[in-house]
């Protein structure tokens, strides 16, 4: 049997895919699912990932969310322009997403980059934010002297196309500490060596170098929404010293962290996260999930 025991099904979001052209001339992908009468929930992912990195979470999320699974511009489905990859630009493509979908506020859930996209929507759009949900994320690059053991974005810009979804820096990007479903890690991969090189280095200059980190934390204050912050402990990403600045920025914020557990915690550990997020999300409900054992 392939590694991980959550039953981890991609056809249903396939399936149900749906791309609309936004004002800005994006053409965005996006998946609904759930109840359309229900709270709206969006989730965005992380670097290099797409509307399937919410796949092992899913199952396992309430029956009452209305979930919107977004490609963000350069992923999955979506276009891919030359220009432009800030966290402004992506949380706008948000934005103009609910505005299509007539949803005027919404709980904004994100993962990593998807983390930096979510604050930064609940920042600039307050009133259309009602709950947010950070995981493995930061308010900034990590203090002097508390480097990473692995440089990725050395990695990153060493990177040729066509890209190898086998090489051993893929392995190595998508590693967790427990195992996760081999079968979802391969098609993680494919897809993001379908994503052009330029965009890869696009992110990793204008939304994820520390110049760009370095900005966080000046406008986490007009994050005004409950928000929740979860991470791994064992996250090689997102250094203690990195969470500690979040935590220390939005010092209202509920906090989790799952010990052992790394940057993709929820792909790890998928019932025990969205035990969590149900009751975050919506703390009166008796939670109905989509079927998932």
């Amino acid at each position: 049997a392939a590694a991980g025991a959550t039953r981890f099904n991609m056809r249903p979001l396939d399936a149900a895919r749906r791309i609309v052209a936004l004002p800005d001339g994006i053409s965005m992908a996006y998946v609904p699912l759930g109840d359309p009468r229900g709270t709206p929930v969006v989730l965005i992912h992380g670097y290099t990932d797409s509307d399937l990195d919410w796949t092992p979470l899913i199952p396992y999320l309430s029956k009452d969310f209305r979930l919107i699974v977004v490609d963000l511009r350069g992923h999955g489905e979506s276009s891919k322009p030359q220009c432009c990859y800030t966290r402004y630009d992506f949380a706008y493509d948000v934005k103009l997403l609910l505005d299509k979908l007539h949803v005027r506020r919404a709980d904004i859930v994100g993962h990593s980059l998807g983390s930096i996209v979510a604050q930064t929507f609940a920042e600039v759009w307050p009133k259309r934010t009602r709950r947010v949900v950070l995981i493995s994320s930061t308010a900034g690059p990590p203090p002097k002297g508390k480097r990473h053991e692995y440089d990725w974005a050395a990695q990153i810009r060493r990177l040729k196309e066509p890209l190898n979804p086998d090489s051993a820096f893929m392995r190595k990007w998508w590693w967790s500490p427990h195992p996760v479903n081999r079968a979802f890690l391969r098609r993680e991969r494919e897809n993001a060596a379908a994503i052009p090189l330029r965009v890869w280095l696009a992110v990793l200059h204008q939304s994820l170098s520390n110049a760009e980190l370095s900005d966080l934390a000046s406008t986490l204050p007009s994050l005004e929404a409950p928000t929740l912050l979860l991470w791994g402990s064992a996250d090689p990403i997102m250094l203690p010293a990195m969470r500690r600045g979040l935590e220390r920025a939005l010092p209202h914020a509920k906090v989790v962290i799952f010990p052992g557990l790394g940057h993709n915690l929820f792909w790890e550990k998928p019932r025990a996260c969205a035990a969590v997020i149900n009751a975050f999300l919506n703390p009166a409900a008796n939670v109905r999930r989509y079927g998932a054992g």
